[in-house]
């Protein structure tokens, strides 16, 4: 019954930034980890950040470290990754899914709920 929404993506120069904005429907999120995944043509799905439940634990792919920040707001129901410092490398579809079991990888096979996707390009 969860579903969400992402928003947010569009066309940026690498250096610039943007934010990517996640909305949950059918449940609260106060008890769901929620996780950011992101898919490029011709690749697998791979894991962005995760953020518990509370808020208060995140954990980042080392090819985002540094540039992505991923934050909730459970009142609004909404999780959102900010993302800094662009590069073309990131261009991709980005998604994002939830899980209860806070012990899990950011292997997307872990998660569900999956959104459509908003899509990030970086080019100049």
């Amino acid at each position: 019954q969860l579903q969400f929404v992402e928003s947010g993506g569009g066309l940026v120069q690498p250096g610039g930034s943007l934010r990517l904005s996640c909305a949950a429907s059918g449940r609260t999120l106060d008890y769901y980890v929620v996780g950011w995944f992101r898919q490029a043509p011709g690749k697998e799905r791979e894991g962005v950040s995760r953020i518990s439940s509370s808020g208060s634990y995140t954990n980042y792919a080392d090819s985002v470290k540094g540039r992505f920040t991923i934050s909730r707001d459970n009142a609004k129901n909404t999780v959102y990754l900010q993302m800094n410092s662009l590069k073309p490398e990131d261009t991709a579809v980005y998604y994002c899914a939830a899980t209860r079991n806070f012990l899990v990888t950011m292997n997307p096979a872990h998660f569900g709920s999956w959104g459509q996707g908003t899509q990030v390009t970086v080019s100049s």
